[in-house]
């Protein structure tokens, strides 16, 4: 409870900021200011969800060697042993053909960000989207992971091609998709269609409370940001 009071917080305070930023700059100084620290928000979501996804399969799972092994590479990942860790969901990536096999590559991803190798992360996550074995779940996290490091400057025809499976499965990521198809609208200068996605994204059912105050600070914004 106190995490979510202090993430709470921290939105606030960042979006607190946006809306005084919109009064007076525009909206490309917006983007190139706030576009990429939003994204730390999802970024910090999804790893968090990598988590859960393991604890699930930990429980659900009758693979208790596995379940170990995980765990052993995943708290040496926690002490900062980058090498060990990767050896192991290494070697879990190459023998294993179920959900550990899908969770080890996708913390090596995540090893791979911690070490600063963004390249070598978005190819990871790339490959990992290509593969038509993976975890239907995980490849929509994937997807939005990646979306996250290329939605500052990577072409928007690219962007849009990466989110339509998302959009398409309307699933548990498919609002977290559209937002990031609405930062790609204000990048692009399009403030009315990211008006029309956020109002969308309101209009969804059981909507979390954070994204429905995100998306009604940002909808506030940009409606103050295009009166003026």
């Amino acid at each position: 409870m106190k995490k979510e009071k202090l993430d709470a917080a921290a939105d606030d305070i960042l979006f607190q900021e946006i809306n005084e930023e919109l009064k007076n700059e525009k909206m490309l100084k917006f983007w190139k200011k706030y576009g990429v620290i939003a994204m730390v928000i999802v970024i910090v979501a999804l790893t968090c969800a990598v988590s859960y996804e393991s604890l699930v399969a930990w429980h659900n799972k009758k693979a208790k060697a596995w379940a170990n092994t995980y765990s052993q590479a995943y708290n040496l990942q926690i002490q900062g042993d980058y090498d060990g860790s990767l050896a192991i969901f290494k070697d879990m990536a190459e023998k294993n053909d179920g959900i550990y096999r899908d969770l080890a590559k996708m913390q090596t991803v995540n090893i791979l960000l911690a070490q600063n190798k963004i390249d070598d992360a978005c190819k990871a996550l790339q490959d990992y989207i290509n593969d038509e074995d993976a975890n239907q779940s995980l490849r929509e996290m994937a997807i939005i992971k990646l979306v996250s490091y290329k939605l500052e400057n990577a072409p928007a025809e690219e962007i849009n091609a990466l989110l339509e499976p998302v959009l398409a499965a309307n699933g548990k990521f498919v609002n977290t998709a559209k937002e990031m198809k609405a930062m790609l609208a204000i990048r692009e200068g399009n403030t009315a269609q990211a008006q029309e996605i956020y109002a969308e994204i309101l209009n969804s059912q059981n909507l979390p409370e954070t994204l429905k105050i995100r998306t009604q600070n940002m909808l506030a914004a940009l409606n103050e940001s295009n009166l003026q």
